[in-house]
């Protein structure tokens, strides 16, 4: 055991404790447990959502796959990053103006219909445990090389922690782990770069030269692809790009501002953290091959994961390594935080509250739903990352954000801007796209190797498509039935609420009474 690293894991779990006690305090119903109550502001929230999105595929699994592959790894940066200009552009003012505590609650404000927010809540949930299990992989490697202690306990340990979180802070201990997380996160990545770069009196071409000489013209330079390895790469990259606008996790953050200017602003602030972060990431991979090694990076870790701590150890002795995976102990607790208030979020609010309970569940009900699914959430997760230690966590994430592009997303842009949009389309493009981006991903190299029917590593240049295309025949084969438009709400005021936050019952309040 490293005693130093021990004691700064000790120093972060105190912290977040001592944040989730004080939280505990004002969670004190539904509106607060889900999101906040709706006041957090807005360079508040863009620090949460980049604490929420630089998650350990970002510090972790990208720099140990820049390490291990080279210039190939940074390809996850760039679709990680360009993501947010969809998000801004399209997404987060319409979710906002939309939505209440979860997605589901944005697409049934136009199709007020059970079925559809059933899709959307198990979308929720899936996509949810995709992301969740890389973050438990992540967190059960670092426990491993800095504790000693067997993976199986450092998973179970890491899952009570979170459902600790959750069940006594909701969204508001969340949102301050997040913003802490973010400004640690930034605090060592910086520190680790800077150490890189100091080796080569701060010039990154010769920090480039250096690992030329030591691996090969290909740790720098794009490698030459076959036809499947550049499917594969064009796959990920569409994943990474479009996945961003249909993760759960980070659509409810924009539920926890009071208005879509909030919304905006905490995009922007957002945007130029994860930046400047995923600008140093190269530094952090090439620092690690160099330094570490290659092969002490695979010894330690087949698929990398600990390129980033190994290097900080090999930078600055057993005080910097204690610090950096502090860092990295501390990305990891708040995306999970995240991502299971966004699953039982999606379970107790959409499916007990709403679904079999009718809308007619209690505060206290709703309340107590939550908590109870976090925990049955968390236990899931904790048992399906017991079985998934071997994988490299940036592309378990890949595949969570190939199954947001393909299940959610084209649900969401057809809702929001497409007047003929129906029931019909959106639940067939919803499971169409769920059932084939997890279909492809257990028949891909993934999980049967040589074996493998679908060649391609990540399944989105195929499962995205068919999303889109599941939301267009839908609404024709459901044209106008009765059954399919008989709890719209019309697409002017649907449109209008998208674009300015306005809802009808604000502007009925301020109509001047009739004269008598």
């Amino acid at each position: 055991m490293n005693p130093v690293a021990f004691a700064f894991f000790l120093a972060v779990i105190a912290l977040t404790l001592l944040v989730t006690y004080w939280a505990s305090r004002r969670n004190v119903g539904a509106s607060t447990h889900y999101v906040a109550g709706g006041q957090i502001k807005g360079w508040q929230n863009g620090l949460a959502i980049s604490g929420d999105y630089l998650s350990a595929a970002s510090f972790l699994g990208i720099a140990g796959a820049i390490a291990l592959t080279g210039f190939s790894g940074f390809y996850l940066s760039v679709g990680f990053l360009v993501a947010y200009l969809v998000v801004l552009l399209l997404v987060a003012e319409p979710l906002r103006n939309l939505g209440k505590y979860t997605v589901a609650d944005a697409l049934t404000s136009r199709f007020n219909l059970r079925r559809v927010r059933a899709v959307a809540a198990l979308n929720t949930i899936s996509i949810s445990m995709f992301y969740m299990l890389a973050q438990l992989v992540g967190a059960g490697a670092i426990m491993v090389l800095l504790l000693d202690i067997p993976y199986s306990v450092a998973v179970i340990g890491i899952g009570i922690l979170m459902t600790i979180y959750i069940v006594a802070g909701g969204m508001i201990a969340t949102t301050w782990i997040q913003i802490i997380k973010a400004v640690l996160l930034m605090a060592g990545t910086f520190a680790l770069s800077v150490g890189v770069l100091a080796q080569f009196n701060f010039n990154p071409l010769a920090m480039f030269e250096a690992a030329t000489e030591q691996y090969g013209m290909e740790a720098v330079m794009p490698p030459e692809l076959d036809l499947v390895g550049g499917l594969d790469v064009i796959s990920l990259n569409i994943a990474l790009v479009l996945g961003t606008a249909g993760l759960p996790h980070i659509l409810i953050r924009f539920l926890t501002v009071p208005d879509a200017k909030a919304a905006r602003n905490s995009v922007i602030v957002a945007t130029w953290i994860i930046g400047l972060f995923y600008l140093m990431t190269p530094i952090l991979g090439y620092g690690a091959a160099i330094f570490v090694g290659r092969d002490a990076i695979v010894e330690q870790n087949p698929a990398g994961n600990m390129a980033a701590p190994q290097l900080a150890q090999a930078l600055g002795g057993d005080i910097f390594l204690g610090f950096i995976t502090a860092v990295a102990f501390a990305t990891i607790v708040a995306v999970v935080a995240g991502l299971v208030i966004a699953a039982s979020g999606a379970f107790a609010h959409d499916f007990y509250t709403n679904v079999i309970k009718g809308g007619e569940a209690s505060e206290r009900e709703q309340f107590m739903a939550a908590r109870i699914a976090a925990v049955g959430v968390s236990i899931g997760a904790m048992l399906l990352a017991l079985g998934a230690r071997e994988f490299n966590v940036a592309f378990l994430v890949a595949l969570a954000f190939a199954v947001a592009a393909s299940a959610n997303l084209p649900a969401i842009l057809f809702m929001i801007f497409w007047k003929r949009f129906n029931t019909i389309g959106a639940i067939t493009g919803m499971l169409t796209g769920l059932i084939s981006s997890v279909g492809l991903v257990l028949i891909s190299p993934n999980v049967m190797g040589e074996s493998a029917i679908y060649p391609l590593e990540n399944p989105g240049i195929v499962s995205i498509p068919l999303g889109f295309l599941g939301c267009y025949i839908g609404t024709l084969l459901g044209g106008k039935r009765d059954e399919a438009r008989a709890l719209y709400t019309p697409y002017e005021k649907i449109y209008v609420q998208a674009n300015t936050g306005i809802r009808e019952e604000e502007i009925e309040e301020k109509e001047p009474a009739p004269r008598s």
